[in-house]
């Protein structure tokens, strides 16, 4: 089976219209999803519209942990919008009371088995959603999240994609499709067949400058939040 290893779309419509679209034209069946779900842009209504048809699997980000302590805590949420921008308040704004418990109910992490492939789905490290796992992460980190009862290891959280395989065990993080850190601008997931246990990298190219516009009307004050879309 075909899977498609994506996360981190953090409310950008946009670039998961052209993930999903990739994915669908190479014979995807599934999606794992490594979650932040929403957070940092503004279209959480249609990420969630985007995703319904597909059959997939996902995890909670930190940033569904924001989400939920965002939701009781005013205050927390001021903070939230002063140094991430207005990304969660607009997903509590859009979003529907059950599609919020949703979100901030999905497990973390998950377990599964595809066609003899066993498979965790995480989204910091299997033990912390929100622990980093960068490319040149120390090698007793990188051996950590490459629990040996598992054939595959997904994560997400660095928006930096990576692989790492410690003997049967292959750790992957597919990037981010919303928000990449990695100077290459466009929406990247990667394809892994579980017949073949092949792995491909994809970055999908598509015109975010509408989004840069609108992050830099609302938040001025927040340069990064458009400049990490198009940097190189």
């Amino acid at each position: 089976m075909k899977l498609a290893l994506l996360g981190d779309v953090h409310g950008n419509a946009a670039a998961l219209r052209y993930v999903l679209a990739a994915a669908s034209s190479s014979g995807v069946e599934a999606l794992l999803i490594t979650g932040d779900m929403v957070g940092y842009y503004f279209a959480p209504q249609e990420v969630l519209g985007l995703l319904q048809s597909w059959k997939k699997y996902v995890v909670r980000g930190n940033h569904e942990d924001m989400l939920a302590a965002a939701r009781k805590d005013p205050g927390f949420l001021d903070r939230v919008d002063a140094r991430y921008g207005t990304g969660l308040r607009t997903a509590l704004e859009q979003l529907s009371e059950e599609q919020i418990d949703e979100l901030c109910s999905l497990p973390h992490p998950l377990e599964m088995e595809i066609d003899g492939c066993r498979i965790l789905l995480c989204h910091g490290a299997p033990w912390d959603n929100d622990c980093y796992v960068y490319p040149d992460a120390q090698p007793e980190l990188l051996e950590r999240c490459a629990v040996r009862k598992y054939d595959l290891v997904v994560q997400g959280h660095t928006h930096y994609p990576m692989q790492h395989r410690t003997g049967g065990t292959l750790v992957v993080n597919p990037g981010s499709v919303g928000q990449p850190r990695n100077r290459q601008p466009g929406a990247h997931w990667a394809l892994f067949d579980t017949d073949t246990r092949n792995l491909e990298f994809h970055c999908e190219q598509y015109d975010s400058s509408k989004l840069v516009r609108e992050c830099q009307q609302r938040h001025p004050e927040l340069p990064y939040l458009a400049e990490v879309l198009t940097r190189k």
